[in-house]
Order: structure tokens, then C-alpha cells, then sequence
């Protein structure tokens, strides 16, 4: 399960990028009932979502340059310039080079060779989330590739990530763990794309009650992917994109 204490390799930062700061921080705070702090024009106005005072994901401006409104997921580093050569030799693009973020941290963008957006985050000040697996908060990640097999040996290679098959329904679902971590570490998953759709890593987002959480936000603007479903011994979970199409899941875990 995710927690905040941080392995290299453990995803340990989410936010959505927007074409509407205001709308979209609406949104998200409406739905999940988070705080939002606004770290004001030197940081192009990113916010940071929160439950009790703990961050639990950012929202951020689209770049002048535009693109989907998306959901991006970060995975914790001890040297993002290395991963950033150990991601080019195997395969994967540099979409943004590694940078500061004025002492918080370090911090770069990349694309798999499947065309899936992810992020590494080399901490500074900031560690990670303030919230995990709680209510209101990141419960999961989950990779969406059209060759889930294909697709180990470029992320075993950056983070050494530890990937296992485990049994679900009348197949198997390959559960990924940091190199560092145990079984309890698990945090993320690879699931088969759609066809038609574009890989991508997807967020789950932990709620008390599932279709409660459809229902508003519906409401609110959103859409529905796929309804609430429950899945044994895992929980009852939907997929969702929010008003601007940045897709996300919600999750309420059995118990």
C-alpha cells in the first residue's frame, strides 16, 4: 500500500494540470472536500490540495502550450539527471529536463516508450505527499499501455521496480513494488489499454463511499468511463475525467 514514507520508486506526488485554475480547484474541492492554498504568481498560482493540512495532490496552469488536461504522476528519485540518462538509453523521451523547483526540490518530465506521461521528483524540501490511502487522498496509480508485458523491462530499468502477477477474477493483475520496499509496499498496477484509447497513468483517488462520490460528481460536471464496480477483495471502484477531460478513478477499499 502506498505511504509517506517515501522508497525510491514509490509514486509520491499526483496533480492536474488545467486549462482553469479557479473551475477546476472548484472541482476537486467540491467533490473530495479538500482546502486548497494558492502558492501565489511566482509559482504561476499552483495549488496545493489538502485534508486537515495535509497536501494530497496539486493543480497546476496548462503550459502556453496547451495539451489535455491530464492528471500526472510522480515517482520519487535519488538523482533525477541519472534517471533522466537511464530513461533515454531505454527508450523512454525526456518531455521536460530535470529542473529546480526553488529548494522544494528537483523535478522532471518524462514519456515510456508506450507514449505514457509520468514525473520524477528528487526531494528537497517537499518529500512527497502529506496523505496517503485515507479518505480524500492517492490510493493507487495505475499504468495503461497496450503491451503490459512489454513494458516491464523499461521500468525495471528506471526504478528497479519489483513486478508480480497476482491473481485477480479468472486472470492475473502484475502488482509493482519499490526495489527497496516488501509485499506491503505495493503502489501501483499495469492494466491492458483499450483499444482506440492513449496510454497513460491514472490515479485512484481513496472515497468513504463510492457511487456517492459518482453521483456529485456528476454533478459537478464530470463523466463517467466506466460505472462503479466492485471487484473482490479489492473494493468498488468508477472512472471519471473531470470537466476538462483529465481522467482519474475513486475508489472505496474493502475493508
Amino acid at each position: 500500500m502506498l505511504t509517506t514514507h517515501y522508497l525510491p520508486g514509490s509514486p509520491c506526488w499526483v496533480d492536474v494540470s488545467t486549462p482553469d485554475l479557479e473551475a477546476s480547484t472548484s472541482f476537486y474541492t467540491r467533490l473530495f472536500g479538500w482546502g486548497s492554498v494558492s502558492l501565489g504568481p511566482e509559482h504561476r498560482h499552483y495549488r496545493f490540495c489538502q485534508v486537515d493540512g495535509r497536501t494530497v495532490a496539486g493543480i497546476r496552469p496548462q503550459t502556453p502550450a496547451g495539451g489535455a488536461a491530464s492528471w500526472l504522476t510522480y515517482f520519487q528519485v535519488l538523482d533525477a539527471e541519472s534517471v533522466a540518462k537511464t530513461i533515454e538509453q531505454a527508450g523512454g523521451t525526456v518531455l521536460a529536463a530535470p529542473y529546480d523547483i526553488e529548494g522544494q526540490g528537483r523535478m522532471a518530465v518524462f514519456a515510456d516508450p508506450a507514449g505514457a506521461s509520468f514525473a520524477v521528483w528528487q526531494p528537497g524540501a517537499t518529500k512527497g505527499l502529506g496523505l496517503v490511502t485515507d479518505a480524500g487522498s492517492l490510493g493507487w496509480v495505475e499504468l495503461y499501455v497496450p503491451d503490459p508485458v512489454g513494458i516491464r523491462p523499461f521500468y525495471r530499468s528506471v526504478f528497479g521496480w519489483r513486478i508480480e502477477d497476482l491473481p485477480m477474477g479468472d486472470g492475473s493483475y502484475p502488482v509493482i513494488s519499490p526495489a527497496e520496499g516488501d509485499e506491503s509496499s505495493a503502489a501501483a498496477g499495469i492494466a491492458q489499454l483499450q483499444a482506440g484509447d492513449q496510454p497513460h497513468w491514472l490515479p485512484y483517488f481513496e472515497v468513504r463511499d463510492c457511487d456517492g462520490t459518482v453521483a456529485q460528481a456528476q454533478r459537478l460536471g464530470a463523466v463517467t468511463q466506466a460505472p462503479a464496480m466492485t471487484t473482490e477483495g479489492v473494493g468498488r471502484m468508477a472512472f471519471l475525467a473531470d470537466p476538462f477531460g483529465a481522467r482519474f478513478a475513486v475508489i472505496t477499499s474493502s475493508a
